[in-house]
């Protein structure tokens, strides 16, 4: 068995692991699991009845809430918004944001299993505007070795295209099978119609002889109705036309098989339980999410000839998540709810950088993605987004149109500046100078503090509260979803006290929790 394997071969070998931290203290773990799970802070009220509850089955509780919460569906419908759109060929992809998190938000909410979700993108076809599952293919404008890549990273974490124009260096993979593997795909074509924007494609399958191969100006992605290995000695010449065979099982369907038909079947293969890597795929990608690391280094570059970390120390496999996964009929609830109540994932947590965080003895602090900071943001400063994007739209001399994402609306600054890609390694995403100055100039940023206006959090809090001490605490709970330490409160109302104006000291303590990093972390 895998996991004995390792396990033997690390204890033959001597290897000491870290020691497990204690777990995270209640304050840390119902902000953790608020921002993982449904996106936001948790409220004052919300940390005070948390505190207050003496019941040891009051976390297990604290997540089921959070995961039938509506927002869990919206938080990470836009986590996998990104790990399509991330990775596109053409920018006018972009163009499927919307359409795209709004499939993902109802499937999630309303039956959120994995390898529905997997056959719907794999064998999708429609208009864009309408059908946010044909992401894949849009993203990768119709190319077909582009969508088979994407298909077997994003769905069984496997860089097979590392084998498209030679054997894989690492891996088993023979540039035979990549081309095997991408001849499920070549008979998507993407139509232009006369309409703009998304309106004007259509993706559509094409199985119609013989097939053009004139290269259009807007849509280059036409060829032949089957996919040709390219003769790489002579590349003018024509190339070895591939039957499309599964890499993983050598499940086969004949050449000229109609387009739904093939990709319906490795749809099936894929998410089958003939072999571990649709399961296993899913499970690091959320644990290393979640946890702060994964099982296997990379979120998307695993496989059979990839060793993982078997067994984290709270006695977590990789196998035993897997294989409960799949018990679940791949219910993602079931997967956040399991790792969620995981010892690793109530750790305290400790730096990515430390040795003692190896092999998950602890948890680790985690930067929000574009769409949780600004979220948290709006709650802090109480202000609503449709709000903001109408006031944005008037800065621009533009109406804001309902439904549509508008170009320099708020959130859309926010993840322009705070985007990343949520495939890479967390230790290759860092903040930058915009980031800074979009949070430390922001002229609607500055509005919402001003602590002289009726209307602001700060100007409520002030006239509310005559004691200091109450607003610092109030602002501490809205930014950081804690009280503030005794060292911290001192300093806060030092502070105040030396400033030339009681609203003013204040403003620079609201301002400089926003701008904290454990604001813009998650511990």
């Amino acid at each position: 068995m895998l996991v004995a394997t390792v396990l033997a071969a690390a204890a033959a070998a001597g290897g000491a692991r870290a020691t497990p931290a204690d777990p995270c203290d209640d304050a840390t773990f119902l902000r953790r699991a608020s921002l993982d799970l449904a996106g936001r802070q948790p409220t004052a009220r919300e940390i005070e009845a948390f505190l207050a509850d003496g019941s040891p089955e009051k976390r297990p509780a604290a997540i089921d809430r959070l995961l039938a919460d509506p927002a869990w569906a919206r938080t990470w419908a836009r986590y996998f918004r990104d790990v399509i759109l991330y990775r596109r060929t053409d920018d006018r992809a972009l163009l499927m944001a919307r359409p795209l998190e709004e499939f993902l938000a109802r499937r999630l909410r309303d039956e959120p299993r994995w390898d529905a979700i997997a056959r719907e993108f794999i064998t999708a076809t429609g208009a864009p505007a309408e059908h946010g599952e044909v992401a894949i293919v849009m993203a990768q404008m119709g190319e077909t070795s582009d969508i088979a890549a994407e298909v077997s990273r994003i769905f069984l974490g496997i860089q097979v295209q590392c084998a498209q124009c030679h054997d894989h260096f690492t891996d088993r993979w023979k540039r035979p099978q990549f081309h095997e593997f991408a001849a499920f795909f070549p008979r998507i074509e993407i139509r232009l119609g006369a309409g703009e924007g998304l309106d004007r494609f259509e993706v559509a399958s094409f199985d119609a002889a013989p097939r053009r191969r004139r290269q259009m100006v807007d849509n280059p992605r036409r060829g032949d109705l089957e996919h040709e290995m390219p003769d790489l000695a002579d590349p003018s010449r024509p190339g070895t036309v591939m039957t499309p065979r599964f890499f993983l099982t050598g499940g086969t369907v004949p050449q000229g098989t109609r387009d739904q038909e093939r990709r319906h079947a490795v749809a099936d293969w894929i998410t089958s339980d003939a072999h571990p890597w649709f399961d296993r795929a899913i499970v690091n990608r959320l644990w290393t999410e979640l946890v702060g690391a994964g099982f296997y280094r990379g979120v998307d570059d695993i496989g059979p000839d990839r060793e993982p970390e078997p067994v984290a120390p709270g006695g977590t496999t990789l196998d035993g998540l897997a294989a409960g996964f799949r018990r679940s009929g791949h219910d993602l609830r079931w997967l956040f709810r399991e790792i969620a109540r995981s010892p690793e994932y109530q750790r305290a947590s400790r730096s990515r950088s430390s040795p003692e965080r190896d092999a998950f003895a602890a948890n680790c602090p985690q930067r929000l993605r574009a769409d949780q900071l600004f979220d948290q943001v709006l709650a802090a400063l109480a202000v609503d987004e449709a709000q903001a994007e109408q006031r944005a739209a008037r800065a621009r001399g533009r109406p804001a149109r309902a439904g549509r994402r508008q170009l320099g609306a708020p959130r859309a600054t926010f993840s322009q500046a705070f985007g990343f890609d949520p495939s890479l390694p967390r230790e290759e995403v860092s903040g930058s100078i915009p980031q800074a100055l979009l949070l430390m100039n922001s002229q609607p940023l500055a509005a919402a503090i001003d602590g002289d206006r009726r209307g602001t959090v700060l100007g409520g809090l002030l006239r509310e509260h005559a004691d200091d001490r109450a607003v610092a605490d109030a602002l501490y709970l809205r930014t950081l979803a804690r009280h503030p330490t005794p060292a911290e409160l001192r300093a806060c109302l030092d502070h105040v006290h030396a400033a030339a104006d009681r609203a003013e000291g204040f403003e620079d303590v609201f301002w400089a929790l926003l701008n904290s990093a454990e604001f813009i972390h998650r511990k």
